[in-house]
């Protein structure tokens, strides 16, 4: 069990890891996201939610619309509305991340994807 879990909360598996809603409330949401050692997200945006990721363990490379950043634990970033973003960990251990989600809509189904590994793309 993940040292930032408790049984209380559902942890939902993707092809890449996983992600447990810590918290939510209106015009927020707390998730814990593990990606597995070499996987990737896919290449996103959202329209109606920003986010916040902070590392927690691990090391992150995060694409944000044309830049590319490295980022270790306690190392956070931006990703703003409409950003085309992608999370990955290129490492050979879990990466490990806090997102913190802010808008008016926070469901899964806000999310355009661009480039996906596991055959997702809706564009």
């Amino acid at each position: 069990m993940n040292m930032y879990k408790n049984s209380q909360q559902e942890t939902v598996e993707r092809p890449w890891g996983n992600y447990t809603v810590l918290h939510q409330d209106a015009g927020y949401k707390v998730k814990i996201i593990e990606v597995n050692p070499g996987s990737k997200l896919s290449l996103q945006l959202h329209h109606k939610r920003s986010e916040h990721w902070v590392v927690l363990s691990g090391e992150a490379k995060i694409t944000r619309d044309e830049e590319i950043f490295v980022l270790k634990p306690q190392e956070s970033i931006d990703i703003p509305k409409e950003a085309k973003h992608r999370l990955e960990n290129p490492t050979k251990v879990p990466l490990s991340i806090i997102e913190i989600q802010n808008g008016d809509y926070l469901e899964e189904d806000d999310i355009v994807r661009f480039d996906d590994i596991y055959g997702r793309t809706n564009s």
